[in-house]
């Protein structure tokens, strides 16, 4: 009998552990096969919108855009990894509070979009301040007109970033190397940085929008945030500074923008992101020569998807080993 024991107790502990059963929404064939070489204690599947239910009732983890209904479905959900860095389209759809209000990790690719978003946002000032944008125009009409030429410098300007994160951050640092001072506005407690003078909470955001020559907009998109730059704060800005919005159209009024715009207070717009989204046809900032308008592509790069699918690898191998996950998302604060 105790032979027996013996026996049984060590084909118990030879016996390999589970794999985790992880879904992959939306993937190739080729990408489904290269996350699965990450990690043998994971078994990925490829799903679809038209099979995902029928696959997610033993899943514990999910990788893709995922909805309340299959939050209610995955009753053995642990993980989900979102690919971009906003959450609030999970974690608010259609309203519901189902993943927010559940204990599945969520993760993000927060900070990994940084490089390609903050370049955009420069280049959208540099084509302003430079006038760039009107020799574009002159060009389509063969027209060499260099005065009157009301070029900007950036060395010794201000800019105020509104949400000094992966993106925030990635923007301080080149708007340095340019020989601008940085205020940034954020909730968190930001380290001291020489990239950025100070940093001051959201209500204080009223007190350094008049020192700004430029105001950047790079927080995501939350409840606290919501419509955070708004008529007041537009009415606030310098006489000819400039507004660059790359995260979130949700953050700021889009009639303030169109108003601060029309009545020449600000000397340029740019924006790669909309509320409402995509921007209709016939909207009043359309008409504007000064209003620099890209659809929502400031996140793309030649890097950017290695940068995302190493993130989600990362946590793939991290949750088959059971070790804790990088670029947790804080449910609560939405980001």
């Amino acid at each position: 009998m105790r032979r027996f024991v013996l026996v049984f107790a060590l084909c118990v502990a030879a016996a390999p552990a589970q794999t985790k059963k992880v879904l992959a929404m939306g993937m190739t064939d080729a990408e489904v096969s290269e996350l699965q070489a990450v990690s043998n204690k994971v078994k990925v599947v490829g799903v679809t919108k038209e099979n995902v239910m029928q696959e997610i009732a033993d899943a514990e983890g999910f990788i893709g855009t995922i909805t309340p209904d299959m939050v209610r479905a995955g009753k053995k959900l642990q993980w989900t990894a979102i690919r971009s860095a906003g959450v609030e389209t999970i974690l608010h759809r259609t309203g519901s509070t189902a993943l927010r209000d559940s204990n599945i990790v969520v993760t993000n690719n927060q900070i990994v979009q940084g490089p390609e978003i903050a370049d955009h946002a420069m280049a959208m000032l540099l084509t302003l301040s430079r006038g760039i944008h009107t020799f574009i125009e002159h060009r389509k009409i063969e027209k060499w007109q260099a005065r009157p030429y009301p070029g900007i410098e950036l060395r010794g300007k201000t800019g105020v970033i509104i949400g000094l994160g992966g993106i925030g951050q990635q923007i301080a640092q080149r708007a340095w190397a340019f020989g601008m001072n940085i205020i940034g506005v954020d909730p968190e407690d930001i380290p001291f940085s020489p990239f950025w003078q100070r940093v001051v909470k959201p209500d204080q955001l009223d007190e350094v929008v008049p020192l700004a020559d430029v105001v950047f907009i790079s927080a995501p998109h939350t409840e606290k945030s919501h419509k955070m730059m708004g008529p007041n704060q537009f009415e606030l800005m310098k006489k000819n500074s400039y507004f660059i919005a790359v995260s979130r159209g949700g953050i700021y009024n889009m009639d303030a923008l169109v108003k601060a715009l029309d009545s020449k207070k600000l000397s340029g717009a740019g924006v790669d992101v909309t509320d409402p989204e995509p921007l209709p046809a016939g909207h009043p900032l359309w008409k504007f020569d000064n209003a620099i308008i890209t659809p929502h592509i400031a996140g793309r790069s030649d890097h950017d998807a290695e940068r995302m699918s190493n993130t989600i690898k990362e946590n793939l191998r991290r949750f088959g080993d059971g070790r804790p996950f990088v670029n947790v998302v804080d449910k609560s604060k939405g980001y």
